[in-house]
């Protein structure tokens, strides 16, 4: 018999449900409110909003903070191509924006500490993102008409010529 085979089978218990395994999960799930600060209730009344925000596990002094505000130049370079034309723009570019905005705005909501601030950076990056695919997409399909009708207005232009 393979070693490995020998291995995953001695391991097999391990990785069973056991009473131990059931008696942490009662013990360590918690229904109701997450635990939110170290600092005792009197005490974060009493602070200003800049200790607070300093103080803050998604606050100034962490990256929680820095990646949305950093992350807001892309929602702004987005909103800046809105005036170029369509033809200039890139399918492939902005569909990973869209997806990228989408789905790190589900994450923003998952992971702790939620970090609004990150989940409201990408939904408008989702939302740019969705505008200029629209525009791309719309432009392509508008170009795959375009040669049906030039060759119409060719055909035009003959029999005009011919009378």
């Amino acid at each position: 018999m393979p070693a490995t085979t020998t291995l995953f089978r001695a391991a097999r218990p391990v990785f069973q449900q056991s009473a131990s395994r059931a008696a942490f999960r009662t013990t360590f799930s918690h229904t109701g409110r997450r635990f939110a600060s170290t600092a005792a209730p009197g005490e974060t009344a009493s602070q200003s909003f800049f200790q607070r925000m300093w103080n803050s596990p998604v606050g100034v002094k962490t990256v929680h903070f820095w990646a949305p505000v950093m992350k807001w130049v892309l929602v702004l370079a987005g909103v800046s191509d809105f005036a170029r034309p369509a033809e200039k723009l890139s399918l492939t570019q902005n569909g990973a924006l869209t997806a990228t905005g989408l789905i790190w705005t589900r994450w923003c909501f998952v992971i702790t500490p939620k970090n609004y601030l990150l989940a409201a950076v990408n939904f408008f990056l989702g939302i740019v993102g969705i505008v200029q695919v629209t525009r791309i997409i719309t432009y392509r399909s508008s170009q795959k008409n375009l040669p049906a009708a030039a060759e119409s207005k060719v055909a035009e232009v003959k029999e005009a010529i011919k009378s």
